[in-house]
């Protein structure tokens, strides 16, 4: 899937009002959200940044919803529910960027030479306990494939630096964009 950019913007447009609570004081019409892909049924992940540094991120795989809805959802749960974070507070609107990673379907994997770094992100699964990571996180942080998978194992699936070798392992793309911190008023 591509999107445009007027799709692009619809997105971000979306998710900040969800984070203001525009979107749920006054429900935005389906036909004001033009484009195609955003009904299109794909997970999707919101990130917040405040002056750069991360303040929430959440996300979804699930495709039982279009992507708009998932958008929003995912973007009034980052500002609110991201347990690592307080929530976002109002004043700190006007320093928020906003990106979104729009996935593709997950591919289980049965080799980690699978793995491109920046393209792909990866799904971890072992009984209960799961984790991803996206595909941005190994690039910006110059990991190697074995540092991706250690960081997923132990800090999101908590299965260990090593739960990777005895889990299912899953890649995916996304489509990554952001809005600027810099206009504050539009995402």
């Amino acid at each position: 899937m591509t999107l445009s950019e007027k799709e692009k913007e619809i997105l971000l447009t979306l998710a900040k009002e969800s984070i203001t609570g525009k979107a749920i004081r006054q429900k935005i019409p389906i036909s004001e959200i033009e484009g195609r892909n955003l009904f299109k049924h794909c997970g999707a992940f919101v990130s917040l940044y405040v002056k750069e540094e991360l303040r929430g991120c959440i996300g979804i795989f699930s495709e039982e919803e279009p992507l708009y809805m998932n958008v929003q959802k995912m973007a009034l749960t980052a500002a609110t529910s991201d347990t690592r974070f307080q929530p976002i507070e109002p004043d700190e609107m006007v320093d928020i960027a906003i990106e979104i990673s729009v996935l593709s379907p997950r591919r289980k994997i049965d080799d980690i030479s699978e793995i491109s770094l920046g393209k792909h992100g990866i799904y971890i699964r072992r009984g209960i306990r799961r984790g991803t990571l996206l595909p941005q996180v190994a690039t910006s942080q110059q990991w190697t494939v074995e540092e991706f998978l250690g960081h997923c194992a132990r800090y999101k699936a908590g299965i260990g630096w090593e739960g990777w070798k005895t889990a299912e392992i899953y890649i995916f793309e996304a489509i990554i964009f952001r809005s600027s911190h810099k206009s504050g008023a539009s995402a």
